[in-house]
């Protein structure tokens, strides 16, 4: 199983100081998030897509190209590229060069996103959504599995004899996990493709969770890939711990109170005992990350997310610390002990080329012009015609 932590890139005023970060130092304050996430042992850094304020990360590629070359294991992820507003080609071709640079430690979460205006922004209508995120994956597949790819749809222009480049690491793209709170239509797109379903588990109850889980486990049994417990499975999570219990549910409130999503709502306790949100001692992070396996099954990802509400780097990399010395060791223990030998492991991109058969190098050695891109051949011919 793997354990990470992920950030939604928020620049949050410190509730306590009254000061709020500026875009360069919450970006300076990721980077060493992310490189003290491996050096605490654990295997996930993902960071999420936003183009708007309070959010600085409009270019997660660029950000995880340099955690990647800073670190050496480190699984990198993001927490949401937005399917719907971006490009399908070129998540293709930023994906593909990423998993070059990183050596393959990549992988991606696509979503909707939360933030309406965004699709004008991009000139794409919300109510068009869900068809959006289903075409433009259904494109982004052919884009990185054909060579030479023709296609006609609904959204963007249609494409002919076109190359997406880089070609796959070693023949194998990137693996894919589909992001939902509460969209069944998107559990079905994961199920149907056999891809991941990553459930963001911290604004709903766990009867929501449980159902989203369960919906998208028979639909992945249903076009056969595998028995339902078979079908790979994320859970995101929110902590905030100390040695002490007391301690951490006094220092954490205030950032909790003032939270740009969930503040000036439920109490803290009201949204503890209602979600999945855990705030206490190491211990009681466990015996609650334990519990979600009672409701969702084996699952493959758990991902923490630290950094949010305007918390201090210095807190944020406390939290690390006590999630790589106390908690995370007794979860993969745990979690290790109870799954059956049938449940597979989380996918890794070793893993996925050994089983299809080994490495292929899917360059593509086009015998075309430089600046046309077309072939010799056929540039001589509309020379000729015209």
């Amino acid at each position: 199983m793997q354990f990470g932590v992920f950030t939604v890139s928020d620049i949050t005023q410190d509730p306590t100081t009254g000061r709020t970060p500026s875009e360069a130092e919450r970006l300076q304050a990721v980077l060493a998030i992310a490189k003290k996430t491996e050096e605490v042992g654990l295997d996930v850094f993902a960071l999420g897509e936003h183009h708007n304020p309070p959010f600085f990360s409009s270019s997660p590629t660029t950000t995880l190209a340099w955690i990647a070359a800073q670190t050496s294991t480190l699984q990198l992820s993001t927490a949401t590229t937005l399917i719907t507003t971006n490009d399908p080609v070129k998540i293709a071709e930023d994906y593909a060069m990423l998993q070059h640079l990183a050596g393959g430690r990549v992988d991606l979460t696509l979503g909707r996103g939360n933030t309406g205006p965004v699709y004008p922004w991009f000139g794409q209508d919300i109510r068009n959504g869900i068809e959006l995120a289903v075409e433009n994956y259904a494109l982004l597949r052919r884009l990185w599995t054909e060579d030479v790819v023709d296609w006609q749809g609904k959204f963007r222009t249609p494409l002919q004899g076109f190359t997406s480049t880089p070609r796959p690491l070693d023949g194998v793209p990137p693996f894919v996990w589909h992001g939902s709170i509460r969209s069944p239509q998107i559990a079905e797109q994961a199920a149907y493709y056999g891809d991941g379903f990553f459930h963001n588990h911290i604004f709903w109850p766990p009867e929501h969770t449980q159902r989203m889980v369960e919906f998208y486990r028979r639909r992945f049994e249903h076009y056969g890939h595998g028995s339902a417990d078979q079908a790979i499975v994320g859970l995101g999570g929110q902590v905030f711990m100390r040695k002490n219990s007391q301690d951490a549910v006094r220092e954490f409130r205030p950032y909790f109170d003032n939270a740009p999503v969930y503040g000036h709502g439920p109490s803290l306790e009201e949204f503890s005992s209602q979600t999945p949100l855990t705030v206490g001692s190491p211990q009681q992070v466990i015996e609650r990350t334990l519990g979600f396996r009672e409701y969702v099954g084996d699952y493959q990802r758990q991902l923490f997310l630290i950094d949010h509400a305007g918390l201090p780097l210095k807190t944020v990399l406390e939290q690390l610390d006590l999630l790589g010395e106390e908690v995370v060791p007794v979860l993969r223990r745990e979690f290790a002990a109870r799954k059956p030998a049938h449940v597979p492991d989380a996918p890794t991109h070793a893993a996925r080329v050994a089983a299809a058969g080994g490495s292929r190098d899917l360059t593509v050695h086009a015998p075309g012009d430089d600046v046309t891109g077309q072939a010799r051949d056929e540039a001589r011919e509309e020379v000729e015609v015209r």
